[in-house]
């Protein structure tokens, strides 16, 4: 049995390219199960984020050219596409595993919440029965490197998310978020890990909304703040400072005519619009009104670099416990 890896990540390929093969969650199961039909293909795991689309696969040794093949006719990208694809196998898609989980190949290096991600589109992955021997031991001892990486290293010391990135930013315009005034669109994890470091910062006022109000009424009782409802986020616009998009519509959700319509009301005030969706949440040409400071991941991933030096100097130390880890894993 060999291990097989294909993915295109931040690095590689820019948001345009990353929204063409973004999967939603809640369909990572079925697409891992619809690859084990493909000729080849044995097992399989496929995980999508705001940052990465990877898919794991075990094949027969005998059979690895023709699971690569299928797998990637599978995708449906052209030549241009094929061009932001990174591929490893055996030893060293165990090891590009080992440091997506630890935090390596992040976007903020260390950054912890790509270990849940991972863990979750395999459990779909387990739950689909697409997996078996060879990628559930993968998986498995994937995270114990994981855990093992940041105990015995300093790599998640300080900032670890992009939300937090972003408050950074945020500070920087508004100088102090106590005065603040923040709206979160959408209710999901990374809504939930973004408001918390605002509540930590201090801000005035925190709204939330989503499409289930439930859960805009769940995020907003456990930070302290309000839920509005998804047909009414247009009226609340005029009262914030700051908005921080993370749905998962397959269209924008925030267009620039909506800013146009509060522009007078709000007094043509700064406003910090951060989009860590993907797609994209927040329309392109939002970023193109005065007084409007626009954010996507991409834009973000140029703010980053900053805050990375205490981090970098840490990575030797983790990947020597991968080296390690790995060929212990081997040899078992």
């Amino acid at each position: 049995m060999n291990l097989f890896c294909l993915g295109l990540n931040h690095e590689t390929a820019p948001v345009e390219i990353r929204e063409k093969f973004s999967i939603p969650m809640e369909n990572l199961g079925q697409r891992s199960h619809h690859l084990t039909t493909l000729g080849g293909v044995t097992e399989a795991v496929v995980i999508s984020t705001c940052n990465r689309m990877e898919i794991y696969v075990a094949a027969e040794d005998d059979s690895l050219t023709e699971a690569e093949k299928n797998v990637k006719q599978n995708l449906g990208c052209d030549v241009d596409d094929a061009a932001h694809f990174y591929e490893c196998e055996s030893d060293e898609a165990m090891k590009h595993l080992c440091r997506v989980v630890s935090g390596l190949d992040s976007m903020v290096l260390g950054e912890t919440e790509i270990f849940g991600q991972v863990k979750k589109a395999y459990q779909y992955a387990l739950e689909a029965t697409a997996t078996g021997g060879v990628l559930n031991k993968v998986f498995q001892k994937s995270f114990g490197v994981g855990k093992k990486v940041r105990t015995e290293t300093s790599i998640q010391n300080g900032q670890t998310s992009v939300g937090s990135v972003a408050l950074d930013l945020a500070e920087k315009i508004f100088s102090d978020l106590k005065d603040s005034t923040v709206m979160v669109i959408g209710a999901g994890e990374m809504s939930r890990i973004t408001v918390q470091s605002m509540v930590l910062r201090g801000v005035k006022k925190v709204y939330v909304t989503n499409r289930s109000f439930d859960k805009a009424e769940a995020l907003a009782n456990e930070v302290g703040g309000e839920a509005v409802r998804f047909d009414d986020w247009a009226k609340v616009l005029a009262k914030v400072d700051v908005v921080i998009s993370s749905t998962g519509a397959s269209e924008p959700v925030v267009r620039a005519t909506d800013i146009e319509a509060v522009r007078k009301t709000r007094k043509y005030r700064p406003l910090f619009m951060i989009d860590i969706a993907l797609p994209r949440d927040i329309e392109h040409a939002v970023g193109e009104i005065e007084e409007v400071y626009l954010y996507d991941l991409d834009a973000l991933q140029k703010q980053v670099d900053e805050g990375q030096a205490r981090r970098q100097a840490q990575v030797s130390e983790c990947e020597k416990i991968i080296e390690a880890e790995v060929l212990k894993i081997k040899n078992q």
